[in-house]
């Protein structure tokens, strides 16, 4: 069974959701409860986005899938996300959730890529307990339906992170070192970009360096622009200079 409070207090999720989609007034942690248990891939959190960039028929370049690292990305560094780069993290989702949302976030925008950042959820459990082998199938299910539609692949491993402060029984490191390395192995064997953050966030022991996050696993303003140093030069690769918002 699912156990929903931890849940709710996964990973900064509900500040950075209800800030962002609840309504005024209302409890959000019930509301949040409601949403989860009607739409478990939270496929309906981006829609009326989707919808307004459609809307506009811009070219979308690249859409970056992942959980509140990613969505944190927007929050603290916005002018990383020029035109044609698109942000769909959701706060404390797991990768079974993202495949869910693989259609409606991803190929519905057509990008030319899309960027997967995920897995920390899956380790500390938040949809319940998973294996790497898990995690790994369901990078599988999402690289699957990227290739099918033409979209370009870029990998991202795991950030380093020394304990999760919303699940601080899991032993981090080891786990986040195994599923990282099945994912680059991946990314070999199929050809998808690998964007390792790693050797710009990591201390050396497997944790967060310091002065690059405000918990030990969630991007400060520091952390963010040292990510921006390893994506940056792939995305002028792959789609030249950025695009003015």
């Amino acid at each position: 069974m699912i156990n929903r409070r931890r849940l709710i207090q996964s990973a900064l999720a509900i500040p950075l959701i209800a800030a962002k989609r609840a309504p005024p007034g209302v409890d959000w942690n019930q509301w949040f409860h409601s949403w989860f248990a009607r739409d478990f891939g939270m496929i309906d959190y981006y829609r009326d986005d989707n919808e307004a960039l459609l809307a506009t028929h811009e070219p979308v370049d690249i859409v970056f899938l992942g959980d509140s690292i990613t969505e944190g990305w927007h929050d603290k560094r916005p002018g990383f996300f020029t035109r044609g780069r698109i942000d769909r993290g959701i706060g404390g989702q797991t990768t079974p959730q993202m495949v869910l949302r693989m259609y409606s976030d991803v190929v519905k925008l057509k990008p030319k890529a899309v960027h997967i950042m995920a897995g920390t959820n899956d380790i500390a459990g938040n949809t319940g307990p998973m294996t790497a082998q898990m995690t790994e199938d369901n990078f599988r299910a999402m690289a699957d339906i990227a290739t099918r539609h033409g979209i370009e692949l870029l990998l991202a491993p795991i950030p380093p992170a020394a304990l999760f402060p919303w699940a601080p029984q899991v032993q981090a490191r080891p786990r986040i070192v195994e599923i990282n390395r099945g994912l680059e192995a991946f990314a070999r064997k199929t050809g998808a970009i690998w964007v390792d953050y790693w050797r710009v966030l990591d201390d050396g022991s497997g944790a967060m360096r310091p002065g690059l996050a405000i918990d030990g696993v969630h991007p400060n303003e520091a952390g963010y622009d040292a990510m921006a140093t390893i994506i940056e030069p792939i995305l002028r690769c792959l789609f030249g200079p950025s695009r003015a918002a």
